[in-house]
């Protein structure tokens, strides 16, 4: 059966169980503890595992069986999204406000509830961006950001992290044009992590994480460069 490895802050940055060691209940939770440092993040993507947590909760590392990804080439852009590109004025940057797309995301949804973006996780996120591993996709109305999306990149693969709107389609318009901006860098294939209504729409899919695991040996190989964008 499996059980539960607790990391120190002070266990080397790799020490993570394989992921097939993670439990059914609750799905792919496979390790807690350590800390939220560059080295461990990029550790942890590179090997399918990612950080899930609520503020007073440890640090919780998962690798969810199946895995939703999104293959870029399969992104679902129907006429009403077309029409929100062409026709509301929107426009698209890359990296130019990725603290505000992160703490965008932390804000509290219509739906109630908390934020797993903690001041901790938006702190190590931040960090990744500075170092060329985390990126934003932005989608602005002149000079007002109305929608967007953050994420991790490690090889040929995009870790997607969040997404928000604030005007109708904002965020499927940021998703779109990333789609196109991550695919002329040869990356054509994004983790979702968890598939929502929401992702499925888009044409998000599950996938065994046997062979989401094997997409990412094959894609996040070291070492990992950093890419910069802006």
């Amino acid at each position: 059966m499996s059980s539960l490895r607790w990391l120190s802050p002070l266990s080397p940055v790799d020490a993570f169980p394989s992921p097939d060691q993670a439990l059914v209940e609750p799905n792919g939770l496979l390790a807690a503890g350590g800390d939220l440092s560059p080295e461990r993040l990029l550790a942890a993507y590179s090997r399918g595992i990612f950080p899930w947590f609520e503020e007073g909760q440890p640090i919780l590392w998962w690798s969810p069986d199946p895995r939703a990804v999104l293959w870029l080439d399969a992104l679902h852009i129907s006429r009403s999204l077309r029409r929100s590109i062409a026709k509301r004025g929107f426009t698209f940057r890359v990296d130019t406000a990725f603290k505000r797309v992160v703490a965008a995301c932390a804000e509290p949804r219509r739906y109630g509830g908390g934020t797993w973006i903690t001041a901790e996780m938006a702190e190590a996120y931040g960090q990744l961006h500075e170092q060329g591993f985390a990126h934003s996709f932005e989608t602005w109305v002149g000079d007002t950001l109305v929608g967007g999306l953050y994420g991790v990149t490690v090889g040929r693969l995009f870790f997607g992290e969040s997404m928000f709107t604030r005007a109708t389609d904002a965020s499927k318009v940021a998703l779109a044009h990333a789609a196109q901006f991550l695919r002329s860098k040869g990356i054509d294939l994004v983790d979702c992590q968890v598939a929502s209504a929401h992702t499925v729409t888009l044409g998000a899919i599950d996938m065994p994480r046997k062979q989401f695991l094997q997409q990412v040996t094959e894609r996040c190989r070291p070492p990992l460069f950093p890419q910069f964008w802006r």
